[in-house]
């Protein structure tokens, strides 16, 4: 019996994972790895071979570290769990005119759900993954905290995780960088995997094509993926657009269409398939409402409370002001934003610590 007890390790043949298997069994732990094929690239279609996370090689890569150190490794299929939630999400969230996150919808309600089964069926007291953050505690509560790594950090990405998931959770590359990480790959002898370049598409979107995979998912209602109109704020037609599911709020090139100036999607409006276009300021926001809330930090979001808020993955964040009214979240910027997205992620953070989060709901002028 190992001094540290048995870890779930969810591994993808990538560095990250790899590099968090090792780190753990040199700990002192049993590990055990799986790894997860969450698609099947034959019926998602596309034009590239397949990537990724759940391709044959990733797959035998995780395998190989596995023989290699001398530990347990299992596939498990969850293509169906993963396809019913998070793809047909995906779709029906493209189709109501909002942008979907489906990587943060993949880690609440899939990917970490899937873990902890199995995690009990194999008597492994906790799950780790690769992931760029860390864990701390508050009060007997657990949350998210940015990663040291400000271009790596997957913080974003873990709003959703309850405190069930983050006592079981252990994120053991969360404190380092990125060049430390490959460093460490290629100081154990994985050369080729230290300097393996990252794929930042969507796993099941493997040719980077959502227009294509839509087309592909989409039956029966092709006039809304085959064109309308772009309207100006005053309903003036102003142009065809080649279906509204394939833009989204803030976009700026791809519109197919010369207007002189720049022109910047501010709203889709799916009931009509028009989409609406305007200048740069016309995407500025004083707030939104978020829903599908989670509180980590505190065990609910206070009534009011100054936090910095991210609306995208990328996004360095915004001073502002978190309300709860009676189970309603509202934020008040306390600076312009350009391009809320509803059907994003909204993440609060309190200095470095996630307070919490949720999904765009709709954006206040």
């Amino acid at each position: 019996m190992s001094k540290n007890g048995r870890v779930l390790v969810a591994m993808s043949g990538g560095i990250d994972s790899t590099v968090t298997a090792m780190m753990l069994h040199e700990q002192g732990y049993e590990v055990v790895g799986i790894t997860m094929k969450t698609w099947d690239y034959a019926n998602v279609g596309g034009s590239h071979k397949e990537t990724g996370c759940c391709s044959l090689d990733s797959i035998n890569d995780a395998r190989e570290v596995a023989v290699k150190v001398g530990f347990h490794h299992f596939i498990i299929d969850i293509r169906e769990e993963f396809g019913d939630y998070v793809i047909n999400n995906f779709v029906d969230e493209y189709m109501a005119g909002r942008t979907p996150n489906p990587c943060v919808l993949c880690n609440t309600h899939i990917k970490w759900k899937a873990l902890l089964r199995r995690a009990d069926a194999l008597d492994c007291a906790q799950i780790a993954t690769g992931h760029y953050a860390t864990i701390n505690e508050h009060e007997g509560r657990k949350f998210i905290t940015r990663s040291n790594d400000p271009e790596k950090d997957q913080s974003y990405v873990l709003w959703g995780l309850d405190q069930e998931c983050l006592d079981r959770s252990l994120f053991p590359i969360g404190s380092f960088r990125k060049e430390q990480v490959r460093q460490m790959a290629y100081d154990w002898g994985y050369e080729e995997l230290s300097k393996k370049a990252e794929s930042y598409e969507i796993c099941f979107v493997p040719d980077n094509d959502y227009r294509g995979f839509l087309r592909r998912r989409v039956d029966g209602i092709e006039n809304q993926l085959d064109g309308g109109e772009f309207i100006d704020a005053a309903g003036k037609v102003i142009g065809h657009h080649a279906g509204y599911p394939f833009y989204t709020i803030g976009q700026r090139k791809g519109l197919g269409v010369a207007f002189g100036t720049p022109k910047y999607v501010v709203e889709i409006k799916p009931e009509s398939n028009q989409v609406v276009l305007g200048d740069l300021e016309d995407l500025v926001r004083s707030g939104m409402f978020v829903y599908k809330t989670n509180a980590m930090k505190y065990r609910d979001f206070p009534e009011a409370m100054e936090v910095v808020t991210k609306v995208r993955y990328h996004d360095r964040g915004t001073l502002s002001t978190i309300y709860n009214e009676n189970g309603q979240v509202r934020i008040d910027f306390h600076a312009p934003v350009k391009g809320i997205a509803p059907g994003q992620s909204a993440v609060f953070y309190e200095g470095d610590d996630i307070v919490g989060g949720g999904i765009i709901h709709s954006s206040l002028n």
